[in-house]
């Protein structure tokens, strides 16, 4: 199993950050899999961000809730996270990972700034 992210290095404060994590290996479809974001902002620990399992159920931080949205396509096996309203405490690398199994992406970092 792979995962990888991708998506804008660099997000202007206010704007929405979106990031891709592409899955090989299995489809994100597979139930008693679910497939998470995290991040980690320089200097501090990881961040539970949200997940959505095989079925399409999401779940989400409640510290986060009210700004992010975590959708798949299926098709491309792939899953999204939107983060509405950035700010500066928003940057962070960004991981995607597959649990219960514990795979990670490489994380990608992001930047808020105008």
């Amino acid at each position: 199993v792979q995962l990888q992210e991708s998506g804008p290095g660099l997000v202007a404060p206010s704007q929405t950050l979106s990031l891709t994590c592409t899955v090989s290996g299995i489809p994100i479809t597979t139930s008693s899999w679910w497939w998470s974001w995290v991040r980690q902002p320089p200097g501090k620990g990881l961040e539970w961000i949200g997940n959505i399992d095989g079925s399409g159920s999401t779940a989400h931080s409640p510290s986060l809730k009210s700004r992010t949205s975590i959708s798949r396509d299926t098709s491309q096996n792939q899953f999204t996270l939107q983060l509405s309203s950035v700010t500066p405490e928003d940057a962070a690398v960004y991981y995607c990972s597959a649990m219960p199994y514990d795979y990670w992406g490489q994380g990608t970092q992001v930047t808020v700034s105008s």
